[in-house]
């Protein structure tokens, strides 16, 4: 019902004054976050609750299994204002077990409409990573791997944007990561395959 997410607004809003009197006073003067978190659309994962941060401490895109797509130009202007503008230093490409849409990509002969065409690239992914995958258990565990291998990859397509690439050729202390959230514990793991200044940079940039 509306009627009950208006209410739990202005009992939120309530209590953070409550909690701390000038908290919306800064948020309304600027926002400065370290982070840029490239999210799934999920709404088990929502940014701010699993990383335990503040409204104004995370600048958010969230798409269908936070696919990296080179010539998504939502995620792109997202990016660069997050990077020229805010002036973030994290940037967090975060996937999550149990993901419906790496679920979804890997559904033979099942249409699944739009989204079919924009997990393209997971699949081309699990087609790239057969052997890797083929040494999973089960299925469970096959997509969870998945999930993992889709952050990594988004990790790389980040590093080579141009927006990065600039940033990094004029000595930007910015880096990528990238985690996975587990939807059974609540935690968030690191997949160690952070790319950093001086660590992906094309010649001539």
């Amino acid at each position: 019902m509306m009627s009950d997410l208006f209410n739990r607004n202005r009992a939120w809003a309530a209590n953070q004054t409550t909690r701390d009197p000038g908290f919306f006073n800064r948020l309304v003067q600027q926002q400065a976050p370290e982070f840029f978190w490239i999210g799934c659309s999920d709404s088990r994962v929502p940014a701010n609750v699993v990383a335990g941060l503040d409204p104004g401490e995370v600048f958010v895109h969230r798409n269908v299994a936070n696919v990296v797509h080179s010539s998504d130009m939502n995620l792109l202007s997202a990016l660069e204002f997050a990077v020229e503008a805010l002036k973030v230093r994290e940037i967090i490409v975060c996937g999550h077990y149990g993901c419906g849409g790496v679920k979804a990509a890997t559904e033979e002969n099942l249409p699944h409409g739009l989204a079919d065409h924009w997990l393209e690239p997971i699949r081309r992914l699990a087609r790239a990573c057969a052997v890797d995958l083929a040494h999973c258990a089960d299925m469970e565990a096959r997509r969870d791997r998945l999930a993992e291998l889709n952050v990594i990859e988004g990790v790389r397509r980040v590093a080579e944007t141009p927006i990065l690439q600039r940033a990094w050729g004029r000595k930007a202390n910015l880096r990528v990561h990238g985690l996975i959230y587990g939807l059974k514990d609540g935690r968030l793991g690191d997949l160690d395959c952070t790319i950093g200044p001086g660590h992906f940079q094309k010649s001539g940039t």
